[in-house]
């Protein structure tokens, strides 16, 4: 593709959009309008809210939601950049407690003067903890690095994060115009792989043709506080554990390392429904199911690793078959040995080995054949051995009334169609005939909301009232 060129003086105007509802964060938003106007450019600003306030003369309101949902005031900035595209060089939109400086606007100017048409620099939200701790929330659940997206522009490394939100963005004139005629632009209020909030934001990416690049090589450049600071210890990943996917996506950029990826583990359901997460807290429960007398463990679809190290901590071998090349470098900081491939290539590099133990957590639902990955990672099973298989259960009353409430058909579907398989304990019970294991015992995890009656379900009702549950298989 033809490569673009942009100016980037001071000259330029910019049009900034602040989607701001009620007066919660009236503080944050007075310290971006400080941070805005201190800046080298003509800038005007304009708040959207659903709500009169005054800020200064200088300072544009605008008033109203598109429609009843409070969460749809994000959208009301889209027609006043189509209005306005002929006006301004530059369009930045931001929730209210995003801090943007001139030197991330200027990176992105410095960035987009060596982007292809179709792309578009992005942020990542930087949280900060009272320790000094900081925490990027974008990184949970199924988001992720596409290992396969890095590329090279210029002096820059980037890549894609399967996240496009960060509260903000910025476009070109050209980029907004091309999002503008793309038709997924200037649209009512909706909601697809983001909720209302988010999808304000994300919609020049997700329906607009365009796709959001992470600079990796600056990050720091392409990080934006979020002021609230409202996810740190719930969510995201701490500096040293970004910096070691960052390398690793650099590394991959060099040739240094593949971009192996293990299996595609986000679903086509509603907001990728019984999706793999890629930052799995440790699990006790499954923990506590590891013979005592094992030495080694097997997993199979490890993730940041929280629960492989661990076993590594108490003691134990633990060799992980990764999601991909890139999240499984903190389970290797931590002494997981590492064996990247997709189910067939990694199982051949461990052909001969046996281990006193597998883990199988939240994957096999994933797995386009379930009986092949059981069959092929059963035969690594010491004598009596347990395989340890962690799962959804799709037949359990919250999900139902889910289904009812939303008025949206979840499972059972094809697979070819949601990227997953109808699950549960009769599922892999049979998975596990066919692949020559037979489950010993299943333990179901009641949901947290009713887990306080645990006592007091009868145990024909466990399985209702379970989102998901444990099956211990050994061979036959």
């Amino acid at each position: 593709m033809e490569m673009r060129t942009l100016a980037t003086k001071s000259s330029q105007r910019i049009l900034v959009a602040i989607a701001s509802y009620g007066s919660g964060n009236d503080s944050f938003l007075r310290r971006m309008i400080s941070e805005f106007r201190s800046m080298s450019f003509d800038i005007d600003i304009v708040i959207i809210s659903n709500i009169e306030k005054y800020i200064d003369h200088q300072i544009k309101i605008v008033v109203g939601l598109p429609n009843k949902n409070p969460w749809s005031l994000p959208f009301a900035h889209k027609k006043l950049f189509v209005n306005k595209l002929e006006d301004y060089d530059l369009f930045i939109y931001a929730e209210d407690d995003i801090l943007i400086t001139e030197a991330n606007v200027r990176a992105f100017l410095d960035a987009t003067r060596v982007l292809r048409e179709d792309e578009v620099a992005g942020f990542f939200r930087v949280e900060k903890g009272p320790d000094g701790m900081v925490s990027y929330p974008e990184a949970h659940s199924h988001h992720h690095w596409v290992t396969t997206s890095v590329r090279k522009r210029g002096v820059y490394t980037l890549a894609e994060f399967t996240n496009e939100h960060a509260a903000c963005y910025m476009l070109t004139q050209a980029q907004l115009r091309k999002a503008i005629n793309s038709g997924g632009f200037d649209v009512a209020p909706h909601e697809e792989k983001y909720d209302l909030l988010c999808t304000a934001a994300t919609d020049p990416y997700t329906q607009c043709g365009l796709t959001k690049l992470i600079p990796v090589s600056h990050i720091d450049d392409f990080t934006v506080h979020h002021m609230s600071n409202k996810y740190v210890g719930r969510i995201g990943v701490d500096g040293p554990e970004l910096s070691r996917q960052i390398e690793a996506l650099h590394q991959i950029e060099r040739a240094e390392a593949a971009p192996i990826s293990l299996i595609q583990a986000e679903t086509r359901l509603w907001r990728g429904l019984y999706s793999k997460d890629y930052y799995e807290p440790a699990k006790p429960e499954v923990i506590s199911l590891i013979p005592k007398v094992a030495r080694s463990v097997l997993s199979i679809g490890c993730g940041r690793g929280a629960t492989e190290i661990a076993l590594v901590e108490s003691g134990l071998t633990v060799t992980a078959v990764p999601l991909d090349s890139v999240i499984c470098r903190g389970a290797a900081a931590g002494g997981v040995e590492i064996i990247e491939g997709d189910f067939q290539s990694a199982r051949g590099r461990l052909d001969g080995r046996r281990f006193d133990c597998v883990l199988l957590l939240n994957l096999l639902h994933l797995a386009p054949e379930p009986v092949k990955v059981l069959s092929s990672f059963g035969e690594l099973l010491s004598t009596a051995a347990p395989m340890i298989i962690r799962s959804p259960n799709m037949l359990n009353l919250s999900a139902a009334w889910r289904q009812i409430r939303d008025r949206r058909i979840e499972l059972p579907r094809g697979y070819a169609t949601s990227g997953v398989h109808f699950v549960f304990q009769g599922s892999v019970e049979k998975w596990c005939r066919s692949a020559g294991l037979t489950v010993e015992h299943t333990t179901e995890l009641l949901d947290r909301r009713v887990d306080a009656y645990d006592s007091v379900i009868p145990a024909l009702a466990r399985r209702a009232f379970a989102p998901e549950f444990i099956a211990v298989a050994k061979r036959v």
